[in-house]
C-alpha cells in the first residue's frame, strides 16, 4: 500500500487566523476561551466560548460569496486556502480528477439555521432567502473547497459528531493509500456558537461556566469553540517528486463503535480504536512519543480516555506526554480532530509538545503525564490523535515524523 504524507496545513481557531498564530498560541499555552460577544446571551446560563478573534468576513470574501457562505464555510475556505498555499500543490487538469475533498462537520450551517429560525418562528417572516439550503447544508464547506481549488475527485462530508474531523482525515488517508486518489484536502469545520446550539448543550449539563480544565481534579465541564483545519495530504512519491515540504506522515487509522450508550463512552472500545490505529501503523507502545487526547474536561470522558490509554500502552503509558489542546481552543465538535491534528503536526515537525492549559490539580485517577500548563520541547517520532464522539464513535489517527 502507498504511503501518505501531509504537505499543507491551514488553521482557523480561537488562537488566531492561520497556522502560525495557532501554533504560537499552543506554544504559549494561551487560552482562547472568553466571554461570548457575537450573539445574544439572553436566557443562556453558558456565556463563555472560544470565538475566532479579529475576524471580519468582508476582508476575505466578496459580497457574492458571502451570499452563499455560512460562517462554517468561510472558516473552512480560509483554512483550505492556507493549506493549499503552503503545500504548493498545483491541481492541474491531470490531477483534478485524482484530488479528493473529505471534510468533517457535525452540524453544518448553524448560523444560517439559527438566524432563520429567529426570522420565521420568532418574527413571523413568511419568506426566506433563496440560497438558504445551499448555505446550511453540511456538505457546503467540502463543495466550496472543491470549487475554489478545482478538485474533481471523490468529495464527501463526514458527520460523526466530535469524531467527524478524524474520520474525514482517516477516510482520505485510506483513499490515497489504496490508490483511489493521489491527493486530498481533508479536515473539519464547525461554527456553532449560536444561541440555539448553546441552549441545547446547556440541557446536557456538561458545560462549564468558567474554563476548560481537562484532566484536572477541579474540572467542571467542557467549553464550545469554533474553527476549521484543512490538511493537504498526498501519496509520498508524488510529493517527493515535486519537492514538497513534508510535515508528517499518516501511518494508521483505527475506528470503532461502542454499540452501547448514546452519550456514555466505552473504555474498551476507545482502547480498541487506539490499538487498531497503532496496529495499522505497525507502531509499538514504546514508539509513541505524544498523544493529543480527546480530553473534553468532563469527568467521565477524561477518566475513560485515560483508562483506555493505560490499557493500550501498559507500563509505557506513564512516560508518554498526553495533552488536551481543547483547554486552549475549546471543543470545536466536528472540527476538533482536524484542529488537534495540527497540534500533532507541530509536535512532529517543530519539536514542541503543546500543554494542557488551565490545569490546577492532579486527578489521581488519570495516572498520565498531562503536560500541565507549559509546552515542552521534545523530539517526537510518533504520535496519536484521539477523537471519541457521542453515539460511541471512536476515531484515532497515527502519525510519524517524516525522515525519508
Amino acid at each position: 500500500m502507498r504511503r501518505v504524507v501531509v504537505t499543507g496545513l491551514g488553521v482557523v481557531s480561537a488562537l488566531g487566523i492561520g497556522r502560525d498564530r495557532h501554533f504560537e498560541g499552543l506554544r504559549d499555552g494561551r487560552v482562547g476561551i472568553g466571554p461570548l460577544t457575537r450573539i445574544s446571551l439572553e436566557n443562556l446560563s453558558i456565556t463563555i466560548g472560544a470565538q475566532v478573534p479579529d475576524y471580519d468576513e468582508t476582508e476575505h470574501f466578496s459580497r457574492s460569496q458571502l451570499t452563499l457562505y455560512d460562517r462554517v464555510t468561510q472558516l473552512a475556505t480560509l483554512a483550505g486556502r492556507e493549506a493549499v498555499a503552503q503545500s504548493g500543490i498545483e491541481i492541474d487538469e491531470a490531477l483534478a480528477t485524482r484530488t479528493a475533498v473529505v471534510m468533517g462537520s457535525s452540524l453544518g450551517g448553524m448560523t444560517t439555521i439559527d438566524n432563520n429560525y429567529k426570522l420565521t418562528y420568532g418574527e413571523g417572516k413568511t419568506r426566506v432567502h433563496p440560497f438558504l439550503v445551499p448555505r446550511l447544508m453540511a456538505n457546503a464547506p467540502a463543495s466550496h473547497l472543491s470549487m475554489e481549488h478545482g478538485a474533481k475527485g471523490p468529495n464527501w462530508t463526514v458527520s460523526t459528531a466530535c469524531s467527524s474531523g478524524n474520520h474525514a482525515i482517516g477516510q482520505a488517508f485510506h483513499l490515497i493509500r489504496s490508490g483511489g486518489a493521489d491527493a486530498a484536502l481533508c479536515g473539519g469545520a464547525e461554527a456553532a456558537l449560536v444561541w440555539g446550539t448553546l441552549k441545547a448543550w446547556e440541557g446536557l449539563r456538561v458545560m462549564s461556566k468558567t474554563a476548560c480544565r481537562p484532566f484536572s481534579k477541579t474540572r467542571d465541564g467542557m467549553v464550545q469553540g469554533e474553527g476549521a483545519a484543512v490538511l493537504v495530504i498526498e501519496e509520498l512519491e508524488r510529493a517527493k517528486a515535486r519537492g514538497a515540504t513534508i510535515l508528517g506522515e499518516i501511518c494508521g487509522f483505527g475506528m470503532t463503535s461502542d454499540a452501547g450508550d448514546i452519550v456514555t463512552p466505552s473504555q474498551a472500545d476507545a482502547a480498541r480504536a487506539i490499538r487498531d490505529a497503532m496496529a495499522d501503523a505497525k507502531m509499538g507502545a514504546e514508539e509513541v512519543g505524544y498523544i493529543n487526547a480527546h480530553g473534553t474536561a468532563t469527568t467521565i470522558n477524561d477518566r475513560t480516555e485515560a483508562g483506555a490509554i493505560r490499557n493500550v500502552l501498559g507500563e509505557h503509558a506513564a512516560r508518554v506526554p498526553v495533552s488536551s489542546t481543547k483547554s486552549m481552543h475549546a471543543h470545536c465538535i466536528g472540527a476538533a480532530g482536524a484542529i488537534e491534528a495540527a497540534a500533532v503536526l507541530m509536535a512532529l515537525s517543530e519539536g514542541v509538545i503543546p500543554p494542557t492549559a488551565s490545569h490546577e490539580e492532579e486527578d489521581p485517577e488519570i495516572g498520565l503525564d498531562v503536560v500541565p500548563n507549559t509546552a515542552r520541547e521534545a523530539t517526537v517520532h510518533a504520535a496519536l490523535s484521539n477523537s471519541f464522539a457521542f453515539g460511541g464513535l471512536n476515531a484515532v489517527l497515527a502519525f510519524r515524523r517524516f525522515t525519508g
